[in-house]
């Protein structure tokens, strides 16, 4: 199947004609995270996510779930209905109870208090860093994000509370079928600000005016967020990118560091 770019993903048929959906991790890795998190949203939560049937160091077998359509306005609609409910649901911190990956990355999860610290230090900070280890992201940018990172104050205010999110909410993850969203998978979960993750929706998608209009009639979207944090936010999965595949990507961090004057 598609979007194997972490771990190889086939459809199996069973005798009966049954499907199930099967990942392999590639060498040195493991899906024990991926299975974990589809647990804690199945368990808690209202999205809809495949359900986990079996889960070993070696494999990953997942509940088949029939979509393929493109995202349309109604299916849009839909999933801003279903974000809202997610980052309804309060948590007792910044972070999660566990580390959790985006992608094949780490993502550490340290309870805080504070939103504004625990992007600086835990998101921004520590992808860059991570990316500057491993020779894709140059010195120079490194330290025009440290820069960066002493002037949050500027944009980020904290919010009324920490809130679950879905992590990894681009068009890639995102099942449709008939106008509807059947189906969210490879989550990153934690407790965090909801506009971070809305931010990664209008990157790579699928985040558009039908989204933004249907979420704002579920709650509030603060003033300054197309202006000025959505930007700011996205610096994250573009630094991801960049520990990743480094390339064009760079040039996408430099701009918006640009934009911020640094």
């Amino acid at each position: 199947m598609g979007g194997g770019c972490i771990a190889p993903v086939y459809r199996c048929e069973l005798p009966g004609g049954a499907r199930i959906v099967a990942k392999q991790p590639s060498p040195g890795r493991t899906l024990e995270c991926e299975a974990w998190m589809l647990g804690y949203l199945r368990r808690h939560t209202a999205l809809p996510v495949p359900a986990v049937l079996a889960a070993t160091p070696d494999l990953l077998l997942l509940e088949y779930i029939d979509s393929g359509d493109a995202l349309d306005p109604r299916s849009e609609a839909h999933l801003a209905e279903l974000l809202a409910a997610l980052h309804a649901i309060p948590g007792p911190h910044f972070g999660f109870e566990r580390d959790t990956l985006i992608g094949p990355l780490d993502q550490p999860n340290p309870r805080t208090s504070r939103w504004r610290d625990f992007f600086c230090d835990h998101r921004l900070l520590h992808r860059a860093r991570a990316a500057y280890e491993a020779g894709r992201l140059p010195a120079h940018l490194m330290g025009r994000i440290e820069a960066l990172a002493g002037r949050l104050e500027r944009w980020i205010e904290e919010p009324p509370r920490p809130a679950l999110i879905h992590g990894d909410c681009w068009s890639g993850n995102v099942l449709v079928k008939a106008g509807r969203i059947v189906g969210l998978i490879d989550p990153a979960i934690h407790w965090a600000h909801p506009e971070i993750e809305l931010a990664f929706g209008t990157l790579f998608g699928p985040f558009g005016e039908a989204f933004f209009r249907r979420y704002a009639e579920q709650g509030t979207l603060a003033p300054g967020f197309f202006e000025a944090r959505r930007d700011l936010y996205n610096l994250y999965p573009l630094l991801v990118h960049v520990q990743l595949f480094g390339g064009g990507y760079v040039n996408s961090v430099a701009r918006t560091l640009e934009r911020f004057g640094v």
